[in-house]
């Protein structure tokens, strides 16, 4: 009795004794929050290169936990990944019969909002990638000059899932975080050397039924210069000034455009700086580059192989059809002279009186309609 009276005491002293150091010891650490998300990769977009489409990776934006999320598409592409509903991210930009523009995988939001998510159409199959629709092209110019080629025209964009009245946005290899819009979208082109090369420096504006996408040489020592990335809201006409016509299909030889931004004035040679807010006017017009040894096309002679596709939503045709009857030569084209003075919201485009047909010689102020408001962004 006493032994079991005993016990009892000193197991309650044990207890006791217990309880009280363990009150002194510190509580082990939690594990600690995830840290915030980041957002710049382990290496820019730009700075990724590739031997040839055969080298890609499955996805070329491997970086996860940052803060646009993960790449929407791939960039393995063939005939697997082909159709309608490919998320390719692989682009190719070969001449004027076989190029691609980037569009949304769906229809229903406005391109500012989903640059990063964008897929390639293309207007060849073999790519693996989704086709302009037949018809959607209205007229395109080719321009290929010592440093870079570029296509510049006219599209109803419903077709490949942009909306209606949307002005658009830019997609480069760079974009504000330098994982590029879209995120992985990498661009090949065998225009340079008859071989595929990766195009490291290249811009795509598209939106108020026109488009420009200029691919510049990657053994050029100006690429990212011809290519400028940073004056995403003047669209076409001073990224790209050009002397395309609706209606027309035609392939040139070119001079050099005067780098994106850049102007003379008075004999000054003038860089002009993009504003953060509201952009009202435009201290010059950019200058249209001489053109040369233009060939002509029919759209059915350069696209027979694009499907037909009903456009998303209730659309009408872009402006104008093609009216080139096969193809012709033209021998040059003269060159416009950059000049000084403000652009205003009334300038609505020109029209070419020789064939009728409106040109995209306009303003970058009606083209990309952004250049009155801060919409989008690279």
């Amino acid at each position: 009795m006493f032994s079991v009276a005993l016990s009892s005491r000193l197991v309650a002293v044990a207890l006791s004794a217990s309880l009280a150091v363990a009150q002194t010891i510190t509580p082990a650490p939690t594990t600690p929050a995830a840290p915030a998300q980041s957002t710049y990769p382990a290496t820019p977009l730009a700075a990724k290169r590739f031997a040839s489409p055969e080298s890609l990776p499955y996805k070329v934006d491997t970086d996860v936990g940052l803060i646009r999320g993960d790449q929407h598409g791939y960039n393995i592409c063939n005939s697997t990944t082909a159709g309608q509903d490919s998320l390719c991210q692989t682009s190719y930009f070969n001449s004027i019969d076989d190029f691609c523009l980037w569009g949304p995988p769906e229809y229903g939001r406005e391109v500012g909002d989903i640059e990063g998510i964008m897929v390639a159409y293309c207007t060849k199959p073999g790519h693996g990638t989704r086709l302009i629709p037949a018809g959607a092209l209205t007229g395109v110019q080719w321009m290929r000059t010592p440093d870079y080629v570029q296509a510049v025209g006219f599209i109803d964009q419903t077709k490949i899932n942009i909306l209606r009245g949307d002005w658009g946005g830019e997609m480069d290899p760079h974009g504000a975080d330098l994982r590029g819009n879209p995120m992985g979208g990498v661009v090949f082109s065998n225009a340079y050397n008859n071989r595929y090369e990766q195009v490291v420096e290249w811009h795509n504006f598209v939106g108020g039924n026109a488009f420009c996408f200029k691919a510049c040489d990657p053994n050029g020592p100006d690429a990212a210069h011809f290519c400028e990335h940073i004056f995403d809201r003047i669209g076409c006409a001073y990224n790209a000034p050009n002397n395309a016509r609706d209606g027309v299909f035609e392939a040139c030889e070119g001079e050099n455009q005067d780098f994106p931004g850049t102007y003379t004035s008075n004999g000054v040679v003038t860089t002009y700086t993009q504003p953060e807010g509201p952009i009202t006017s435009i201290p010059y017009t950019a200058r249209v580059p001489a053109s040369s040894n233009c060939v002509t096309y029919t759209s059915a002679s350069l696209f027979s192989a694009l499907p037909t596709v009903a456009g998303p939503a209730d659309t009408t045709s872009a402006t104008g059809t093609a009216t080139s009857s096969g193809q012709t030569t033209r021998a040059t084209t003269g060159t416009g002279t950059g000049t000084a003075g403000s652009s205003t919201n009334t300038a609505a485009g020109s029209q070419s009186t020789d064939s009728g047909a409106s040109t995209l010689a306009i303003s970058g102020l009606s083209l990309m309609g952004v250049v009155f408001s801060a919409l989008f962004f690279a």
